[in-house]
């Protein structure tokens, strides 16, 4: 049975909800992702986040090297508009993107400002895996009871800039992380993050 873009696709928008309110959380989408039949060069995951949260209303930018073809289907699929990353409300970033334009990406990407800090952009970022009570990253803040261990693929340089970029709170960025596996964790701003060495 194919995918119902109305009640499936707010399912997933609750999913998604309860993983920004209980950070590091992760949340399984394959019960919608299999269902799933668009031909997109990113993970399903992705895909089923994009359309559930972009419509005519919002601007998107992605980040990627070889993949600027998901861009004109995401616009299709979604009818929002393309922007630069200063100026997009979501920034998607396909699993092929270097750290150097995360990083730059991050640096100028709307952050709020303190009449509006919601009027900042959120990223969907592909991870090659996420698991949960691995030591890669440790999070704590609102919605964590003590701390959360997480491992996703991104770089400590991509941390190290995530964290320059909600430094000035209420201002900056939040994170929805997915991965191949049909699985979704968010890091809202309000979460602090620390690299940890995995042994």
């Amino acid at each position: 049975m194919p995918i119902d873009l109305v009640h499936d696709l707010q399912k997933v928008y609750r999913k998604v909800l309860d993983s920004m309110a209980r950070p590091g959380k992760i949340a399984n989408l394959e019960e919608f992702a299999e269902r799933f039949n668009y031909e997109v060069a990113c993970y399903n995951t992705t895909l089923l986040i994009a359309m559930t949260l972009l419509d005519g209303e919002v601007s998107f930018h992605v980040i990627t090297e070889n993949n600027q073809l998901v861009e004109e289907k995401i616009a299709a699929y979604t009818l929002a508009k393309h922007a630069p990353v200063e100026k997009a409300d979501f920034i998607i970033v396909l699993k092929d993107a270097t750290d150097a334009s995360i990083i730059e990406g991050m640096a100028a990407c709307e952050k709020g400002n303190l009449i509006d800090p919601q009027h900042s952009s959120t990223w969907v970022m592909e991870s090659s895996v996420l698991l949960s009570n691995q030591t890669q990253l440790r999070l704590t803040g609102p919605g964590i009871e003590s701390h959360i261990d997480l491992h996703t693929s991104l770089s400590p340089s991509v941390w190290q800039a995530r964290s320059e970029a909600v430094q000035e709170y209420p201002l900056g960025i939040d994170l929805m992380l997915t991965d191949d596996s049909l699985q979704v964790a968010c890091v809202p701003r309000t979460t602090n993050v620390s690299v940890r060495e995995v042994e």
